[in-house]
């Protein structure tokens, strides 16, 4: 049998260790074959394939990004895309794949499978907003990340006496926010799951000033104020209908500044959030997840993608996974009122 491999949507810590583990154990336990598909769904429009065997991963594991590359690209958005995503399949000899991604890429996934193509999934994304599972790898690189900058943002904002305003990645779900500003002792964190009130943020930021305390402001990319819309700096849309997210942080910056009379400062984390090597809880999960998926296509058990559910690897429908994001619970966000302000 011969499995293809492909890496979809934007890059993330563990992608080379759910490859490694998918090939090793492939080609250790169930002597296939393999075959890495470059950048993404763009690979199978565009007939880029490489060969994939064991020498070929060796090494990887720490390594972040991914060795196969990636992109955005939607098949169904190019020209007589379907065809020639079999013609590649058909070309390649490739029996089954073994597609790496979140929402975009495992919808795609989900859509060729119902077309009788054959595939599993793995959930990647750093937002961890995919549905059916605990966590996805690259999340708990992000909020380490995420973590750090604002550990080192306290003592400048301290040492000036302004308000320092950390926009990280979230576009529909604030997991990163949320976590990673409680990791970090944030004064305000905002979410896109819930509009926030821009008066109530000022009030929270003079609040700290009153007791000589430097505020530290989380915000996700996609957080809107009640009375608005998403900040943004470009209008142009991926493949996928998504605008490129930015700008709330520096705008959110400005008002403060303006409303409060203090000085504000913004500071976007960006792709530092999903660049470099994995953690180790990343490296364990993503290597997990491979073991797990290369075992479903030795079952022929197509269609599914695994997941985490507490401790365990299960399979679960794509269609499942992919029919709404996971967003953050509203009160779990209320737990953590008590820090806020």
């Amino acid at each position: 049998m011969k499995v293809g491999v492909l890496t979809g949507g934007g890059d993330c810590p563990g992608l080379n260790a759910v490859i490694r583990s998918v090939v090793r154990k492939g080609v250790q336990e169930y002597a296939f074959d393999f075959a890495g598909v470059r950048d993404g769904w763009l690979g199978l429009v565009q007939n880029a394939v490489v060969p994939l065997d064991i020498p070929s991963v060796r090494g990887i594991l720490p390594r972040g990004g991914t060795i196969l590359g990636s992109s955005r690209t939607n098949p169904f958005k190019h020209e007589d895309g379907m065809r020639r995503v079999r013609d590649t399949l058909a070309a390649h000899d490739v029996d089954a794949l073994v597609v790496i991604g979140g929402e975009d890429t495992l919808g795609v996934a989900t859509e060729l499978n119902a077309q009788g193509v054959p595939l599993v999934g793995v959930p990647k994304t750093i937002d961890n907003d995919v549905s059916g599972t605990d966590y996805t790898f690259g999340f708990d690189t992000a909020v380490g990340i995420a973590t750090e900058a604002i550990d080192r943002l306290h003592t400048t904002a301290e040492s000036h006496m302004r308000t320092l305003v950390v926009e990280v990645m979230g576009r529909h779900s604030g997991w990163i926010a949320l976590h990673a500003g409680i990791a970090g002792g944030a004064n305000v964190i905002l979410i896109p799951e819930r509009p926030f009130d821009l008066d109530q943020v000022c009030e929270q930021v003079r609040s700290r000033f009153k007791i000589n305390y430097a505020p530290i402001v989380v915000v996700a990319e996609g957080a809107v104020p009640k009375e608005g819309q998403m900040v943004l700096k470009d209008q142009s849309l991926d493949e996928f209908g998504h605008v490129r997210l930015s700008g709330i942080g520096e705008w959110l910056a400005r008002q403060i500044s303006d409303r409060t009379g203090k000085e504000a400062r913004t500071t976007v984390l960006g792709h530092i959030q999903r660049g470099g090597t994995p953690s180790a809880f990343d490296r364990w999960l993503a290597t997990r997840y491979g073991l797990h998926a290369i075992e479903a296509v030795k079952d022929g058990d197509f269609g599914v993608m695994v997941a985490l559910r507490g401790t365990r690897i299960v399979r679960i429908p794509l269609a499942e996974a992919t029919a709404k994001a996971k967003v953050v619970d509203p009160s779990l966000y209320d737990e953590f009122e008590v820090f806020f302000g």
